[in-house]
């Protein structure tokens, strides 16, 4: 969308945006999304904090935006030649959606552009769904961090490598197929 038709407000009513995540996105609803999230949640100095490492270039977090509403945000840490997700959080009325998955693909993108070889995260092993989601991104357990979460759960360690191959870029190609038009959106 240009600057013109967001300045007359005429987004396209059913599309998913993915952009570079602002300041004022913070209070216009990551807070709220971080906060419905996570028991011990991000506070909005953290996340200032993060997006000032985004200017130097060493963080890149994107907000999903449907129907001018943030409904999810993503970012990724850089250190070598290797990327790091920080979060991937979905509004939970639109989760199972596919917004999760575009957010993903973006920060599959970034890190590529940015010649990393591998990436990584951590996540809760109660958490089976992002789980799924992250194995159908190629991401393997590769470890687990005891009590990593609220000093009380454990969270799996998994890693993706090679993510430079033509056949990572097929995987991501079949993923971007299959939800780039889910529940009417592009």
């Amino acid at each position: 969308m240009s600057v013109i038709e967001r300045l007359l407000g005429r987004e396209q009513a059913d599309s998913l945006v993915i952009e570079p995540m602002r300041r004022r996105d913070v209070r216009r609803g990551v807070q709220e999304i971080e906060d419905a999230s996570h028991p011990r949640p991000w506070s909005r100095s953290v996340f200032v904090t993060e997006l000032d490492q985004m200017r130097r270039g060493s963080r890149h977090y994107l907000i999903a935006r449907y129907r001018r509403e943030i409904i999810g945000y993503a970012g990724l840490w850089f250190t070598a030649d290797e990327a790091h997700v920080t979060n991937v959080a979905v509004r939970s009325d639109q989760r199972r959606t596919g917004v999760a998955s575009q957010l993903m693909l973006a920060l599959a993108d970034v890190a590529i552009d940015r010649e990393c070889s591998a990436w990584t995260l951590e996540v809760r092993v109660s958490g089976t769904g992002a789980q799924e989601l992250y194995r159908r991104f190629g991401f393997a357990p590769a470890g687990v961090r005891k009590r990593y979460y609220e000093n009380s759960e454990d969270a799996i360690v998994m890693w993706c490598h090679d993510i430079q191959s033509g056949d990572y870029r097929s995987t991501l190609d079949a993923i971007g197929a299959i939800v780039s038009d889910v529940g009417g959106r592009s």
